[in-house]
């Protein structure tokens, strides 16, 4: 097996790895098959934290990796992250929103923990901004969770740093606030402005998601669409088209010319970049099939030279 690098969540004493698995497409564009052997393949590689949401494909991704939690890996094996806070209507006349509140956020937990068929997470977070529930609220039912023995550590995801700061205070040093999700890859590098120096600051950990540029990093759009790719996909076209740009192409390039000159894949570069960014704990990527997985973890000993890396920070 590829050597995994394990790392603490902040100044939190969960131990994560390095690399997280994504399970955003879990039960729609990833079959029951796929997920089985995409998980296999992870554990087997030392991989530990597996990322999932109440909200992904309306609750089927979380069954689908409960039956196999039942089933194949060992619940044990797993550093396991859900996420609530965004209620979504199946019908699809109304968009998702945000719904922050204690009774939702209690309801979703205890659904969550129903078809993950466990009776607690690692790792619990509100997975938006809702800005219409106070967040003391918010804080109390992240509170209760962690009390009630429901979830071990809990956090927040895609809030800008001042809520990310505040909900930390909230929270205080007996529970704490373990982690922040947000995106983070040499397309949106964001999260460098505020919220890496107040994680930094404050003892929180950062987990970046989408660290292959929603794909687009891997280079497979630089001529055209594939036909089996995200960019292609129904439900995700419009997550992957904003990074289909003039700005981000030269991004691309640079990525493909370092990996060219590495002898390594541009995904690997990419990867390698964002794993090894000063301030993030673990970067989690969300692979399509087996194949795209095994080249996401051969990733796992790339360092890259600081030279490379300047660089890319230049570019990017």
């Amino acid at each position: 097996p590829l050597p995994m690098e394990y790392r603490q969540l902040g100044h939190s004493g969960l131990r994560i790895s390095s690399l997280g698995l994504g399970t955003m497409t879990w039960g729609n564009d990833t079959d029951a098959t796929s997920a089985r052997e995409q998980l296999e393949l992870f554990v087997d590689k030392g991989g530990t934290l597996v990322d999932t949401a109440a909200s992904y494909v309306g609750g089927d991704s979380e069954k689908l990796l409960g039956q196999l939690l039942a089933k194949h890996i060992s619940r044990r094996e797993v550093v396991l992250v859900s996420k609530a806070g965004v209620r979504s209507w199946r019908t699809g006349e109304r968009s998702a929103v945000s719904d922050a509140g204690r009774g939702t956020l209690l309801d979703t937990l205890d659904d969550s923990l129903a078809r993950l068929g466990t009776d607690h997470l690692d790792l619990w977070l509100v997975q938006i901004p809702d800005y219409y529930t106070p967040m003391e609220e918010t804080a109390s039912a992240l509170e209760m969770a962690v009390r009630s023995g429901r979830t071990r550590y809990v956090g927040v995801s895609n809030y800008p740093a001042w809520a990310a700061v505040h909900m930390a205070d909230l929270l205080g040093s007996a529970i704490g606030m373990a982690g922040v999700q947000t995106e983070y890859s040499l397309l949106n590098r964001s999260a460098e402005q505020e919220l890496i120096p107040a994680a930094q600051e404050l003892g929180f950990g950062i987990m970046g998601w989408s660290a292959l540029g929603r794909g687009v990093l891997t280079g497979k759009y630089r001529n055209a669409t594939p036909p089996d790719s995200r960019g292609a996909s129904v439900h995700l076209a419009g997550f992957v088209a904003p990074y289909l740009n003039d700005d981000a192409a030269r991004v691309v390039n640079a990525v493909a010319t370092a990996a060219a000159g590495l002898e390594r894949s541009p995904l690997e570069v990419a990867l390698a970049w964002a794993r090894g960014s000063d301030g993030i704990d673990c970067s989690i990527v969300g692979a399509r099939n087996t194949h795209q997985l095994r080249d996401i973890l051969a990733a796992a000993d790339l360092q890259l030279e600081p030279q490379i890396r300047h660089v890319l920070n230049e570019v990017s």
